[in-house]
């Protein structure tokens, strides 16, 4: 193992491999040009000076040579330095190749560390104002990362790798979580922490919450989240530092026999057309109806102050066909099973005795998602001595389920006059977030990681989130840039399209970098019209010297 100590599994997303003699240019200009705006090497260098002034890289040089990376070639970090020979980092960022070696990689990610914090809030303020965004509403998620290793040795000062609720369904692996507060303005990641990986998501809210109250300044803002927003403390919290919030209630803050209560005759029309519907005619796009109401919300203390929250019933048809779908196809491969283990019972070695095919039916049960509404009966045939099944599906449970479907509450502080479909159209605005993990775990190409170190983790998923937010500030840029259809000609196979950061990237990859021949320097040939267009919305001029 080299000094870096530290192996990233990574799926390459983008891989484009080195010319014959040019070398790769791709977005490095860009990413160069949006660090530079954001000082992420000059807030690095101020919270995390180098003690030996003869060294030929900062640590800000380093992280920002990092995070190119992951938006360029994204590689294993044992070959960071290959990458650099291969493409214009030299050129672009001053940086020779065999600086970003393994060892000082590594040093670079311990000096981060332990100001990850104070980076991410000097480099959002940094974006909000350099790039004018609107933080009237930000969307708060949290996702996990599986790793390899057991870690018996960590520094709790850092996000501690352990066993949690994988997204990944990994459960066999040790996690760390990591938690990402975007804009509703371009979905740009302003705040980002790394958590334990058996740590709640509820308790990690009030945190984000001040972050995002400390950049927004002045600015009121609201917070949507999922339902591990609401809790007594989190909700409690938001409202006591002004802070609006929006957020799906929990089954148990608003139970099932509440929305299998509501009369969906007598709920008002909501004139809201999703995203996903845009370009499909009336009649095939999802209608909503809404109800107003109020839920109150109890503190773990007799003394707490009982919580009233206004409360929007929403019933989608989308919503309720989709849970009508499921529940049909969950009860026929349920009933199928059952069939199966009827004919069966007393004549398969399996199933030999009531024991048996009673251990089989709560297997099925549990598998199928049917607990809640099947009734069976286990016997034995008074004849053969054979056990014998009969089932059915309880009629009155599956009519209770069936009231619910489409409904669900959102649960705000938002005044009244906010109606329905602004509610709705706010909370809709949280795909954002997921679409954001879409990215972190795709073309940024975060994958299952083994590395010896916690803090190293701990700074590295900082690093990925800073690239997510120059490939969300990239995209952002592009569509603000693009024509009257939103869409940019010849991005997509020759085709217009609308833009999206990994399309961008891919575009601008296939720049290259001319090599210094004959007495001649470097060059950049000119850009094809696609190219330079991007540049010129983007803002970037790739002669510039670094």
């Amino acid at each position: 193992m080299t000094g870096l100590g530290l192996f990233l599994a990574v799926t390459v997303v983008m891989d484009y491999g080195p010319p014959s003699f040019e070398k790769p240019l791709g977005a490095l200009p860009v990413v160069r040009d949006y660090l530079a705006r954001l000082d992420l090497a000059g807030t690095i260098d101020r919270l995390a000076p180098m003690r030996d002034k003869v060294n030929r890289a900062t640590h800000g040089d380093v992280i920002a040579a990092l995070v190119a990376n992951r938006l360029t070639s994204p590689t294993p970090l044992l070959h960071v330095e290959r990458w650099a020979r291969q493409w214009a980092v030299e050129e672009m960022f001053g940086l020779a190749p065999d600086v970003l070696n393994d060892d000082r990689v590594g040093r670079a990610l311990d000096a981060l560390a332990p100001v990850c914090e104070a980076v991410v809030g000097s480099v959002g303020a940094a974006a909000i104002a350099a790039f004018g965004l609107d933080v009237s509403r930000i969307h708060w998620d949290m996702t996990s990362i599986s790793l390899y290793g057991t870690y018996p040795e960590v520094d709790g000062d850092y996000a501690t790798p352990k066993y949690g609720h994988p997204k990944d369904r990994r459960p066999d692996l040790k996690q760390v979580q990591t938690g990402l507060a975007v804009t509703g303005d371009g979905g740009i990641p302003l705040v980002h922490r790394a958590y334990d990986g058996g740590a709640g998501e509820v308790a990690q809210v009030t945190g984000a919450m001040h972050a995002l109250a400390t950049l927004a300044g002045e600015r009121r803002f609201l917070l949507v989240g999922d339902s591990k927003l609401v809790s007594y403390g989190n909700l409690t919290a938001l409202i006591d530092a002004g802070v609006q919030f929006l957020a799906p209630a929990p089954k148990q803050v608003v139970p099932a026999s509440t929305l299998a209560g509501l009369d969906w005759a007598s709920a008002g029309i909501v004139e809201y057309v999703a995203d996903r519907d845009q370009a499909r005619f009336a009649h095939q796009r999802a209608s909503y109806r809404a109800r107003e109401g109020v839920t109150t919300l109890r503190g773990p203390r007799k003394k707490d102050p009982v919580l009233t929250m206004r409360t929007v019933y929403l019933w989608s048809s989308a919503r309720a066909q989709a849970a009508r779908a499921a529940r049909t196809a969950k009860l026929d491969r349920a009933a199928d099973d059952l069939d199966r283990l009827s004919r069966a019972a007393g004549s398969h070695h399996l199933y030999r005795d009531v024991a048996a095919v009673t251990a089989r039916v709560a297997t099925i049960a549990a598998k199928r998602r049917v607990s809640g509404y099947l009734l069976t009966e286990t016997s034995l045939d008074p004849d053969t001595g054979k056990p014998t099944l009969t089932w059915h599906f309880n009629q009155d449970a599956l009519d209770a389920e069936a009231a619910t479907d489409g409904w669900y509450a959102l649960l705000t502080n938002l005044p009244d006059d906010v109606g329905p479909a602004e509610v709705l159209a706010r909370y809709k605005g949280q795909e954002v977030v997921e679409r954001r993990y879409g990215a972190f775990k795709g073309p940024l190409a975060v994958a299952p990681m083994f590395l010896h170190s916690n803090q190293r983790i701990h700074a590295l998923i900082h690093v990925i989130c800073l690239a997510l937010l120059i490939f969300s500030l990239i995209e952002r840029q592009t569509r603000l840039g693009a024509g009257p259809d939103g869409k940019i000609p010849g991005l997509y196979a020759g085709r217009p399209a609308r833009p999206t950061g990994a399309l961008v990237l891919g575009a601008l990859n296939t720049l290259r970098l001319m090599p210094a021949r004959d007495g001649q320097p470097a060059y950049i040939p000119r850009p094809p019209h696609l190219h330079q267009h991007l540049l010129d919305i983007l803002g970037v001029d790739p002669t510039r010297p670094p």
